[in-house]
């Protein structure tokens, strides 16, 4: 199937490109691939801006307020819109943070990132929330991880970055020094600061984090596996000692061995999944060597019916999915939300040129 031109651009300039253009790309191919965190997907608009960038028609200010004013000038909008919008300008935003030299190792900057990433598009952006959360899991069946407590938020913040602050990493080997790195982001991110946006900021403040310790982290990882980044850290951050879990820092640390010492650690989501320890004791393994295993997702009857359209016509559009499901389009789109969600479906590409794949 084919995938949207601009995407095929970001991986051709990273292999073959200049320098700078390999530097810019990575930016922006991280930028857009961490909206898939949320759900979201940038428009062709912002490739097409992203290019220009690339090619040095215009500088990273220039693409972001390009895209600003582009929104600013819009009237009419619906929520589709708005999360366009969202992934449009977070992703321009991330691609100039990246591009940027500077960085500062304290609280007061994340929280920055935060505001600089969703300013404009959140009431919140760059302010501590003062509420308590729980988020339902894909990989926890439903279940959630225990974030930090709205009273003491600020504290927590303080005290993880004050550890870490003076933590030696001189002397540690490299298998030390990832373990160390995955328990200080993996804490960093329980705390959730943020209501929204808190995977993508702490993303972002992790890329510069490394950079600052001198890692080159100039692959693209963060943007092909940004949604098995958020799942290993729920897992490393999930306990349920009824059941027998224990916090599981393994797929975090495969993750960023990935991304630090560019090994080749398989990141499948379904491997993140609680019941994973259970279906590889039903695993079958061929003479081949193959070793299969499959983690079961209840659907409902109508998302059965979306997947099967899906299979048969990639292209299909949600009003078109509406009329042949028999429910409404609002419906299908929450439904269609959820199989994503729950990595059935993906998008492949940009809204009006691409097309739905089902994952196995």
């Amino acid at each position: 199937m084919e995938k949207n031109p601009y995407e095929i651009d970001f991986e051709e300039y990273i292999r073959e490109g200049e320098p700078d253009k390999k530097e810019k790309s990575i930016a922006w191919s991280i930028a857009t691939g961490l909206q898939q965190v949320d759900g979201l997907k940038p428009s062709s608009y912002l490739y097409e801006t992203a290019k220009k960038n690339i090619e040095g028609e215009l500088s990273f200010d220039e693409a972001k307020n390009l895209i600003d004013s582009y929104y600013e000038s819009r009237i009419v909008r619906n929520q589709d819109d708005e999360r366009t919008e969202e992934a449009d300008k977070v992703s321009s935003r991330i691609a100039q943070i990246l591009s940027e030299p500077s960085f500062n190792f304290s609280p007061s900057h994340l929280i920055a990132i935060h505001k600089r990433l969703f300013e404009g598009i959140f009431k919140f952006a760059g302010k501590i929330r003062d509420y308590d959360i729980t988020k339902k899991e894909w990989v926890l069946n439903g279940d959630t991880v225990m974030y930090g407590a709205s009273f003491e938020l600020k504290a927590a913040l303080d005290y993880d970055f004050e550890m870490e602050r003076n933590f030696k990493y001189k002397g540690l080997s490299t298998d030390e020094i990832i373990k160390h790195i995955t328990f200080f982001i993996s804490r960093l991110w329980r705390i959730h600061a943020f209501g929204e946006g808190n995977t993508r900021t702490t993303a972002v403040f992790t890329i510069k984090y490394l950079r600052s310790m001198g890692y080159k982290v100039d692959n693209d990882i963060f943007a092909q596996y940004s949604w098995y980044f958020r799942n290993a850290l729920v897992r490393a951050n999930y306990k349920n000692l009824k059941e027998g879990i224990e916090e599981n820092p393994v797929y975090l640390e495969r993750f960023f061995r990935n991304l630090i010492l560019d090994e080749n650690n398989e990141l499948k989501n379904r491997y993140t999944h609680i019941d994973y320890d259970e279906y590889m004791k039903k695993m079958s393994v061929k003479d081949t060597g193959k070793i299969t295993q499959k983690i079961t997702v209840k659907i409902t009857v109508n998302q059965q019916k979306i997947i099967d359209v899906i299979k048969e016509n990639p292209f299909a559009t949600q009003e078109e999915l509406s009329n042949i499901v028999g429910i409404a389009r609002l419906n299908i789109n929450k439904n269609m939300k959820k199989l994503q969600e729950e990595g059935i479906i993906k998008r492949v590409g940009a809204d009006k040129n691409g097309h739905w794949e089902v994952i196995e």
